[in-house]
């Protein structure tokens, strides 16, 4: 028999663990990434029992009246192990809606995660969906290239790499986080938009997981032309930030930082993923944007979001 209850501090290594050999979960939903910002959210997660034992975990957050999985977080939903089949998810998402019916919220907003980031097969979650009538709410398209079977880059892109090696431009890892965070936020302003983690945050996740998060900087001499920030989830790889100043545009130093990652950095894993190129809640597609990902032959992976009225 599996039961759920609310998530408690001294569950955090329990909690861990439990991602650690889930079947879906990555570090983003260990405790030590989801409550660097806990001052932000109102924590309203659950943990899913069969006898004392975690089997699987809901990372959530809440605000008014409505549960999200979780609002810090790009995906999340029901992280689970092999203990969790198909008849006990659905048992589970019974549990989970009449737990937050009795916490009186209105809705669930469920961020699934997509298959990509999965280490086995781990969509029970979106058949349960289904059966408790949630409806698709949003779908942003992401890039990703399967690394194993890729279809190469474009011509152009190739001609582009070749010109910042001609350029002697040079790829490298990189610990200069605030020189990195510098110019990230340099090229976001033009956007009129901000980083989503200030430096301070950066530097504490890095120190967290500095195994799993990756700085990788193209350079002409001592000068910070491009980065990228890696996260490093195992057999997926994701560019979390992408930045290049107005000189690292002119000798293309991001396609030779970009097309690195692809045949030399990661080229042993199964999938990278250049992220959403989607806008205003999924409704606009940033053609330019995904034309550059695709170049480096990358091709659309979809990111759900699902509600649930309760």
């Amino acid at each position: 028999m599996f039961s759920l209850r609310p998530y408690r501090a001294q569950d955090a290594a329990a909690w861990d663990a439990v991602v650690g050999r889930s079947r879906n979960g990555n570090f983003l939903h260990r405790r030590g990434y989801m409550d660097y910002h806990a001052d932000r959210f109102i924590d309203s997660s659950l943990v899913v029992e069969r006898g004392s034992e975690i089997v699987a975990v809901f990372p959530a957050s809440r605000r008014d009246n409505v549960v999200t999985s979780h609002g810090g977080l790009t995906y999340a939903g029901l992280i689970t192990t092999h203990e969790l089949r198909a008849d006990s998810t659905l048992s589970v998402f019974e549990m989970l809606g009449e737990h937050y019916r009795q916490a009186a919220v209105d809705r669930l907003i469920y961020k699934a995660v997509p298959h990509i980031f999965h280490a086995y097969p781990s969509e029970e979650d979106l058949y349960a969906l289904q059966r408790v009538g949630a409806s698709l709410k949003r779908r942003d398209i992401s890039s990703v290239v399967p690394l194993q079977h890729a279809v190469g880059f474009s011509e152009a892109r190739r001609r582009a790499i070749r010109r910042a090696r001609a350029m002697g431009v040079e790829v490298r890892r990189s610990d200069d986080l605030a020189g990195y965070h510098a110019l990230l936020g340099e090229v976001l302003r033009r956007h009129e938009a901000v980083p989503t983690h200030s430096l301070s945050e950066l530097e504490l996740l890095c120190s967290r997981f500095p195994g799993q998060i990756a700085l990788h900087e193209a350079r002409q001499g001592d000068v910070l032309l491009a980065g990228a920030l890696v996260y490093d989830f195992g057999r997926t790889v994701h560019t979390q930030y992408l930045a290049a100043s107005e000189e690292g545009r002119r000798v293309d130093a991001l396609s030779l930082l970009l097309g690195s990652l692809v045949t030399e950095a990661y080229a042993d894993r199964s999938y990278l993923s250049f992220g959403i190129s989607t806008e205003h809640e999924g409704t606009v597609l940033n053609s330019g944007l995904i034309a550059q990902k695709e170049s480096f032959g990358a091709r659309g992976v979809v990111h759900d979001i699902y509600e649930w009225e309760l």
